[in-house]
């Protein structure tokens, strides 16, 4: 039986530090450390590492909650796959602990509210976008696809769309969009 830990911060100018210590304070013997966000588990490949590799027995530290998982369905689908292979969940900052009854609701109860903190931000951000694109202050992102030169590379040279994708470092999809918008 072995305990690993787990940290992760949304970005790369994040600091690990101080869940770096309070897992090795927990007795990780090995941390996996990711800077990605965690709102899926897509491009997070520390955490799929370690899910591959933790074997009945083990257990799984995490300082939060919302470490290694940004919503519910996220969440309880890891959960599962540590039951599963019979590894327990710890939190070092939660009363978290998947091995016993008590820390199983709270694991429930946290999760819940998690996701809900989680989509309350994000309606927050929608409502401050669309605020600032009624005051003309927010524009979005520049386009950064030139849709003149897509039509060219078709007309001019005659390259197909998964050419002209290449070319650019563009998706097939954008190509398609241009060329019909």
């Amino acid at each position: 039986m072995a305990t690993y830990g787990y940290a992760r911060v949304s970005t790369s100018d994040q600091d690990l530090t101080i869940q770096r210590e309070a897992l090795k304070a927990a007795g990780c013997e090995i941390i996996r450390e990711e800077k990605v966000s965690g709102i899926s588990r897509q491009g997070r490949d520390e955490l799929n590492i370690l899910l591959e590799f933790l074997r009945s027995g083990d257990v799984l530290v995490v300082t939060r909650l919302d470490r290694l998982a940004r919503s519910m369905d996220d969440l309880s689908a890891i959960v599962r796959e540590l039951q599963n292979k019979g590894v327990s969940l710890r939190a070092t900052e939660q009363p978290v602990d998947t091995s016993t009854a008590a820390g199983k609701a709270f694991f429930q109860m946290l999760g819940v509210f998690a996701e809900f903190e989680t989509n309350l931000r994000r309606e927050r951000q929608m409502e401050g976008i669309q605020k600032a694109k009624a005051a003309g202050v927010y524009k979005g992102r520049k386009a950064t696809i030139d849709p003149l030169e897509i039509k060219r590379l078709k007309e001019d040279e005659g390259l197909g769309a998964t050419e002209i994708a290449k070319r650019l470092g563009i998706a097939r999809t954008s190509v398609y969009r241009a060329l019909l918008g």
